[in-house]
């Protein structure tokens, strides 16, 4: 972990934008914010888009009225004059945009870069996550202790709610709980976090970052400039190695989080207690009790994690104990995250349909045993071999659906030879429903069926909530 005084967090001052020809790229949840907060600051902003559909017209309408070019339909060609490119997080870098920006010499920026260069001069501080899985729940967790401990604070990012709405509105916050993907941190080179957290690493957007080192690289970002802790996931240990790549304030420290008893400068469970052993005096000898792992809802292994991770940032700000476990206590989770639906029949039914990659669906098996998985949907180039062995002793059954169910069928062929597989090969709105009869036909008391896709759901749903509610109004009929 390098040390040495970072300058960069410094905030620009809005007049740096006076006059300035700004590209905004991308409307939407981030484009729109980007596009008023610039033409406020005196900027001269062009807004291009790809798309020209309805609600990109109506977006249009809106910033054209305040006197922004928009040009829709054209995403691709640099309008003339561009001095800086402000971009939705989700374009790829090798868009020709960008290329062309690149051959001009004209930096670009994201939403999260510019909130962060928008800041004013007593601005709340940032307690960071990112990582594979887990990152809005933690947050959500985080943004729940800080208010137990009596913080003004939200939880803003990647989550919904936009950074540049949380920094230039009305309401003054201590500290923000902010949600950063890897798409966000590539465009963020300046940001300095209070202090942050990468939950866990595993392949994803790697059509997006290119490899899976350039996504770990963007993923390590949220560490650089880091005040008062590096949190990283002990049983990860390619995010202790982005910690000690980091370059940090002086006096910045190392947190692991771990499921087992924690070392010196590490939080842990030790028989059902969330322990500290980071953020105590001598930390040597002396651990504080946090919360009990009946507090964390739902208490599964990974959840757990999240908690510790939460806890670590919390801690890292001075919040007492108390808050902690108080915090965790109020925290309730978003649906579809290891929900439990019903118990049927004496099996219990679960509702994971978030578990869109390999890595979330694992963590989620890892949490119940027996189990009869429902799984499938848009592969979105996963492959499922280690997903399949490290989970084949767990399973008393299989239900696939989707389009990409015969790269899940092929590894449990592999791995799994000995379970019983069902491959549902119908994509129309009572597939969920056979699904679920399939699944309790094979399953028997004291299992869990358990949706944990694996994939993501546009092959046969809108997203990943549409997934869940089918899943759930088919365990209610089967109970009825």
């Amino acid at each position: 972990m390098g040390s040495g005084q970072v300058t960069s967090s410094v905030p620009s001052g809005p007049s740096e934008f006076q006059g300035k020809h700004v590209t905004v790229a991308g409307l939407g949840v981030s484009g729109l914010p980007a596009a008023k907060a610039l033409h406020a600051r005196g900027a001269i902003v062009t807004a291009v888009n790809d798309g020209d559909d309805a609600r990109a017209r109506e977006q249009a309408a809106e910033l054209e009225a305040l006197g922004i070019t928009v040009r829709l339909g054209d995403g691709a060609t640099l309008p003339e004059g561009t001095e800086l490119i402000v971009t939705a997080p989700g374009w790829q870098p090798d868009k020709p945009l960008f290329l062309a920006a690149e051959q001009a010499g004209v930096p670009v920026w994201g939403d999260v870069e510019l909130a962060w260069r928008l800041r004013g001069p007593d601005a709340a501080p940032w307690l960071a996550v990112t990582g594979t899985n887990g990152k809005t729940t933690t947050v959500q967790m985080l943004a729940s202790i800080l208010k137990a401990a009596g913080l003004r604070t939200a939880a803003v990012g990647n989550i919904g709610v936009s950074l540049l709405d949380a920094v230039l509105g009305d309401e003054k916050y201590d500290v923000l709980a902010v949600e950063l993907s890897s798409y966000q941190l590539h465009w963020a080179p300046s940001l300095r976090a209070y202090s942050g957290a990468v939950l866990n690493l595993a392949p994803d957007h790697l059509d997006w970052h290119g490899s899976m080192d350039a996504y770990a690289a963007d993923k390590g970002r949220i560490y650089e400039g880091n005040k008062v802790a590096c949190v990283y996931n002990v049983a990860d240990p390619r995010t202790e190695h982005l910690v000690r790549e980091a370059d940090v304030e002086e006096g910045c420290r190392a947190v692991g989080f771990t499921l087992q008893a924690p070392a010196v400068s590490q939080l842990g469970v030790v028989d059902g207690i969330l322990v500290d052993r980071a953020f105590v005096e001598n930390r040597q000898k002396n651990a504080q009790e946090l919360a009990e792992i009946s507090d964390v809802d739902p208490p599964a292994p990974h959840n757990i994690a999240n908690a510790l991770a939460a806890a670590a940032l919390a801690r890292s700000f001075g919040v007492p104990a108390q808050a902690v476990r108080d915090g965790l206590r109020a925290f309730k989770p978003d649906a579809h995250r290891i929900a439990h639906v019903a118990d049927v029949d004496g099996v219990a039914y679960v509702d994971d349909s978030k578990a869109t990659n390999t890595h979330a669906a694992e963590a989620s098996l890892a949490a119940y045993e027996p189990i009869v998985w429902i799984a499938g949907g848009l592969a979105k180039g996963a492959e499922f071999d280690e997903l399949v062995a490290n989970s084949a002793k767990r399973l008393r059954g299989v239900v696939l659906i989707g389009a990409d169910r015969a790269l899940i069928r092929e590894a449990l062929a592999r791995h799994a030879p000995e379970v019983p597989v069902v491959d549902l090969d119908r994509t129309d709105t009572g597939a969920m429903l056979q699904a679920v009869t399939e699944a309790k036909r094979l399953a028997r008391p004291g299992d869990t069926v358990l949706l944990a896709p694996a994939c993501a759901s546009m092959d046969m749903f809108t997203n990943y909530n549409q997934r869940g509610d089918a899943f759930a109004a088919a365990v209610r009929e089967l109970g009825a």
